[in-house]
């Protein structure tokens, strides 16, 4: 009886830790694409594996997404810039970027 309540309870944990692994993932995938400002001044484009801010030659930086912020990196150096993510949805995002204090609105 021991025996089955441990794999129970590895099996509620192992569900649970893929529950969470794919949560956060989800918003990785929603902010992927190339995004304008509602001005049209600001450009970004955000792959899978790179965060391009600018039109006049890019520089692609590594990111990564944790809760509500968009982690970026020129080759793993830190500090991270940080873009807060005020809101997001399919084809809109609002972003606090680092050298504003105002949210910039987005659309793909």
């Amino acid at each position: 009886m021991k025996t089955y309540a441990l794999v129970f309870i590895h099996v509620i944990v192992a569900a649970m830790l893929v529950s969470a692994a794919c949560h956060s993932n989800t918003a990785g995938k929603k902010v992927q694409g190339t995004w304008k400002s509602k001005d049209g001044s600001v450009v970004i484009e955000i792959t899978d594996k790179h965060f391009m801010m600018g039109t006049d030659s890019p520089i692609p930086e590594d990111y990564f997404v944790k809760d509500d912020t968009i982690f970026t990196s020129f080759e793993g150096n830190q500090p991270y810039t940080k873009f807060v993510i005020k809101k997001l949805k399919d084809n809109s995002m609002t972003l606090l970027l680092p050298d504003d204090t105002v949210a910039v609105e987005f659309h793909k």
